[in-house]
């Protein structure tokens, strides 16, 4: 790989794409508010399969918090030696799923997401 590959910028990925990148990734994060306030929070996730995040034995609080609400989820990977990586975002309602375990499914209605090329090397480094 060339160098002026390397430093490319953002691309931005397919639905299909993203959907890939999602299902190899354990863990995300479920941003939503509380009291007009932004809250970001770390979760496990699974992608179901008409592609709805699947939030698996959410904590109280946090289904009350988010359940009719529209919310983002975001899952992804950089690297902190070159910025390469990847990041999706889907944005979506949130809803109790259907089932006998307790879960919180976020409605994919927005899926967007960027592959990230190394940018320059870090400064003194």
């Amino acid at each position: 790989m060339t160098a002026e590959n390397t430093l490319s910028g953002p691309r931005s990925l397919d639905e299909n794409e993203c959907y890939r990148f999602l299902s190899a990734a354990a863990v995300g994060r479920v941003v939503y508010t509380v009291g007009a306030l932004p809250a970001v929070l770390p979760v496990r996730f699974r992608i179901a399969g008409d592609g709805g995040v699947l939030l698996p034995a959410p904590a109280a609080e946090l289904a009350r918090a988010v359940v009719g609400a529209l919310v983002a989820f975001e899952a992804g990977e950089v690297s902190g030696e070159d910025g390469s990586g990847w990041s999706v975002t889907v944005l979506g309602h949130a809803e109790t799923a259907a089932g006998p375990a307790a879960a919180i499914r976020i409605r994919p209605e927005l899926v967007t997401g960027r592959l990230l090329g190394a940018g320059p090397p870090p400064l003194g480094g």
